[in-house]
Parts: C-alpha cells; sequence; structure tokens
C-alpha cells in the first residue's frame, strides 16, 4: 500500500484551510456513484448530511449528468463540489449518453464499458483530491485498486437494500463460486439465509436481468463487480435502517465478515433552484389535483430505468380505465433519443378519460404529486426510491416490477403488508386490465385493503424519522474516523 501524498486540499478556501489545521477531524469523501439517477441521488442525499456536519464531499460523475443534478442547497456549496470526469466514447453508445436513463435497457452494457475507461482520469483526480476516503458504487469494483495505493480507504456504499444485497450473497459467490447455474435458482432464497422468508425473484423477474449473471461486452458480469467490490473494500454502508430490517443486516455481517454499517433510508430532501418551466407544471398538476377528490388519485410512475412493453402499457391503461378512480401517469414514451420504439397508448384512451385522468410524458415532481391529498395509492416499479417517497406521504403502494431489484423489493413490502403486487403469469411476466383495476381498488378503496394503507403509515416513523437518520450518519462518521478503519 502506498502512502498517500500530500496536497492543498482543491476545495479549500483560506478560511476552510485554517478550520482543517484546528480540527483535524474534518474529512475529505470522495463519492463516485454508478451512472444511474437511482443511485446517484442517493449518494447525493448522504452527500448533504456528512456536509452538513462540516466534512467536505466530492462527488464525480460525467459532465452532462452533473448538469442534470439538483443544485446543491446554498449553505453547503463550500462542502459538496461535483466533479467532471468526461466519458470517454465507446462503439455502440450514441453522442450525449451518460446515464441508464438516456438508453435502453440492451445498451446500458456499453454505458458500463465507458465508465471502466474512467479508470485513468479517476485515480488522476484521486491522486491530487488529498481524500480521507472513497464511497464507491458496486459498479466501479476497480476503485479500492486505485485507492489502496494512494493510501485511501474505500467504502462500498449501497443503494440496494440489505434483502438485495443478503440474496446476491458472499463474495466468493458472486465472483464465481456460486452452486445457483440458472434462472430458476434464484426463484428461492439461498441457504444463508437462516429465516423464513419470501425474498426471491419470480422467474420472470430474473428472467429479464439474467444478464447480469454472464459477462457482457464491458467483460465484466454484474455478479462479478458486486463480488469484487465486497471482497475489497474496507466496509460496506448499506442504504436502510436496522430498526426496520435487522435480521437482514446480521445476514450481510454473517457473509461478509467486515463491517457493514446502515446509513438511513435516506428520504429526498429538498434541493435549492429549480427550473421555472417546472413550477408551471407543477403549477398547473396542483391545479388539476386540487379539483379531485381526498385520497382518490392513483399516481403512476415507473422510474428512470423501467420502460414497459407495448402490451404491458395496453393493460395499464386498460386497467386504469377500469378502476374508474381518477389517474395521474407518469409515462415516458422513449428512453433516449435512440430509441425508435417509441410506447403508444391503446386507441381513444386519452379521449374516453380525460375527464378524470392525465398521461404526463416528461419529468414530473415526483414527492410534490405524491403528497397532494388527493393521491391516495401509487402504482409503483418498487424502486426504494420510490418506496421510501411513498412512505414518506403515506400513499400506499401497488406493486409492477420491471428490472434490477425491484422483484426483491417487492418481496419486503408483501412481506410487511405495505403494498400489493399486481398477479401476473410467473413464467413470462403477463399481466391483465383486470388484474390492474383490481389490485388498484384493493388497495386505494376497498375494506379488504385497509391492511396496505395502514400499515404504510405506521413504517413512516421508521423511514423519515430524523433522529433516526442523523445518528445513523454520526455513526458512519464515527466509524469513518475510527482508528481500526485509518
Amino acid at each position: 500500500m502506498g502512502v498517500r501524498q500530500s496536497f492543498h486540499h482543491p476545495l479549500s478556501t483560506p478560511g476552510t484551510m485554517a478550520r482543517d489545521e484546528e480540527n483535524e477531524k474534518l474529512l475529505h469523501i470522495v463519492m463516485f456513484p454508478w451512472l444511474a439517477f437511482g443511485h446517484m441521488i442517493p449518494y447525493l442525499e448522504l452527500a448533504k448530511l456528512i456536509a452538513k456536519k462540516g466534512h467536505k464531499i466530492s462527488l464525480v460523475s460525467t459532465p452532462r449528468n452533473i448538469n442534470r443534478l439538483p443544485k446543491v442547497p446554498p449553505n453547503l456549496t463550500t462542502l459538496i463540489k461535483y466533479v467532471n470526469l468526461p466519458l470517454p466514447q465507446v462503439d455502440n453508445l450514441p453522442e450525449n449518453v451518460e446515464a441508464t436513463t438516456d438508453v435502453t435497457y440492451d445498451v446500458v452494457q456499453y454505458l458500463k464499458k465507458a465508465y471502466d475507461l474512467l479508470q485513468q482520469p479517476f485515480a488522476e483526480f484521486l491522486e491530487s483530491s488529498n481524500a480521507d476516503w472513497v464511497l464507491f458504487d458496486f459498479t466501479a469494483f476497480w476503485v479500492p485498486s486505485i485507492a489502496s495505493k494512494l493510501g485511501i480507504k474505500t467504502a462500498f456504499y449501497s443503494i440496494f437494500p440489505a434483502p438485495v444485497l443478503a440474496f446476491f450473497g458472499p463474495s466468493l459467490c458472486l465472483i464465481g463460486n456460486d452452486d445457483r447455474t440458472q434462472p430458476q435458482h434464484f426463484t428461492v432464497p439461498p441457504p444463508w439465509v437462516p429465516f423464513p422468508s419470501t425474498v426471491a425473484f419470480r422467474y420472470f423477474e430474473i428472467m429479464r436481468i439474467s444478464d447480469i449473471l454472464s459477462h457482457n461486452v464491458s467483460g465484466f458480469s454484474d455478479k462479478y463487480r458486486l463480488g469484487t467490490t465486497i471482497q475489497n473494500c474496507d466496509f460496506v454502508a448499506v442504504r436502510g435502517c436496522t430498526d426496520f430490517q435487522p435480521e437482514w443486516f446480521q445476514v450481510l455481517r454473517n457473509i461478509y465478515q467486515k463491517p457493514v454499517l446502515p446509513v438511513g433510508q435516506l428520504p429526498t430532501t429538498g434541493f435549492a433552484g429549480g427550473d421555472d418551466n417546472d413550477n408551471d407544471a407543477w403549477q398547473w398538476m396542483k391545479e388539476w389535483l386540487d379539483k379531485q377528490p381526498r385520497g382518490k388519485v392513483v399516481y403512476v410512475a415507473f422510474g428512470s430505468e423501467a420502460k414497459p412493453s407495448q402490451e404491458e402499457v395496453r393493460e395499464i391503461a386498460l386497467g386504469l380505465d377500469k378502476t374508474e378512480l381518477p389517474f395521474f401517469w407518469v409515462l415516458r414514451v422513449r428512453r433516449g433519443t435512440s430509441d425508435t420504439e417509441e410506447l403508444r397508448l391503446p386507441e381513444g384512451f386519452e379521449e374516453r378519460t380525460k375527464e378524470r385522468g392525465v398521461v404526463w410524458r416528461s419529468w414530473a415532481p415526483q414527492l410534490k404529486i405524491l403528497g397532494h391529498e388527493s393521491v391516495g395509492g401509487f402504482l409503483t416499479h418498487s424502486g426504494w426510491t420510490s418506496v421510501v417517497e411513498a412512505v414518506e406521504k403515506e400513499k400506499a403502494l401497488v406493486l409492477l416490477t420491471f428490472l434490477a431489484d425491484q422483484g426483491l423489493n417487492a418481496r419486503v413490502i408483501e412481506e410487511k403488508k405495505m403494498g400489493y403486487s399486481v398477479p401476473r403469469n410467473d413464467l413470462d411476466g403477463s399481466f391483465t386490465s383486470e388484474a390492474v383495476a383490481a389490485s388498484v381498488r384493493l388497495v386505494m378503496v376497498e375494506d379488504e385493503g385497509r391492511v396496505y394503507r395502514e400499515n404504510i403509515k405506521k413504517m413512516k416513523d421508521l423511514f423519515v424519522n430524523k433522529e433516526r437518520q442523523e445518528r445513523y450518519v454520526d455513526e458512519l462518521l464515527s466509524h469513518l474516523h475510527s482508528p481500526t478503519t485509518q
């Protein structure tokens, strides 16, 4: 391991330099998330909480992503700095693509290939950064080897909740010694989970992401990236809280044999700035929502990653029609300019439902919509940020999974009776409009679904309790300061 060189802090002003000398406990932490907004936003939320304690954060990403990230609050602009690393061009990656939201799922592997080419510029930045720690994402599995040469410690900061990490298992399994060689092996809980659990993929869920089990054009599978990351980092920080899932954190500590720290659920907080056009759009939305009956609007959104198929869009649309409830549907019809398959709604659908429904085809302020009193339920993909926002705003969940960890998240939500999954064909994931309508009505209006509406409210304190969130951040910082981790 090399000795970290002494550089002037690139983020310091004369005033903060003096404060650093007076108080050596102030840290400089580099954060390096994967190029997906479902990763970058939780990294930024944790950055804000750490910066509030006086520590410096360098959040590293690519120029276009940084331009799209929320502005840093004015009181933290001297402590949180965005670091631009231009994304190298690779074949088959369209121009101006810098995040998963810009491309269809099959092109994401080329984004990983480009991301791996950031190793050299990241190493050069790190060498001049005078950083104390790097908190990095599993995709950048090569970070520990770079950091260790500079004497910088690393932590894998997982935006995936504890049950997801636990399901995939210890690093040796992920790197290659895994008995689970077929997709159906991932439809049952693994042997290292010592308690009864339903947390596993359904067959269609694992088939949709079966490429994570094998090498892609980047040369490395997601399993390998995750396993190498866990094996080589100094400790693991996980989005979530032990109060909500103590047994799953214990599984992680058992299988990783290294410290595993919760960092809290990281509910989305307010940001500075905001485009006037966004404000105009919200004003229109609010006026529409104000006219709807209290607790009767179903909000529909599937995050920045998922793109339903044409057939799925058809059944969702017809299902919303059959609920006879008002709805607000955020529908991304394309993923980036290279996506040639634009989703279409059933003929006459918008005209037929215009009195009680909105189909919104661009970005929408999800937290504001969920917070409106007319919204009573959320038809969601089960991405964890959306789950946290729904709990914060006390909106019961109807689950329709598409990609990534969403299936495992959905099992957790089902077990806790915080939401209900739309019934689907286990093999191909198909579902009917009748199933959509019945599920939405169950969760939102029927007596039988009262348990979901009540449980989501009971969970709120576990997810958005400020004192608990502060405690997790303090414990993380204590670990970063600990002599055993220096």
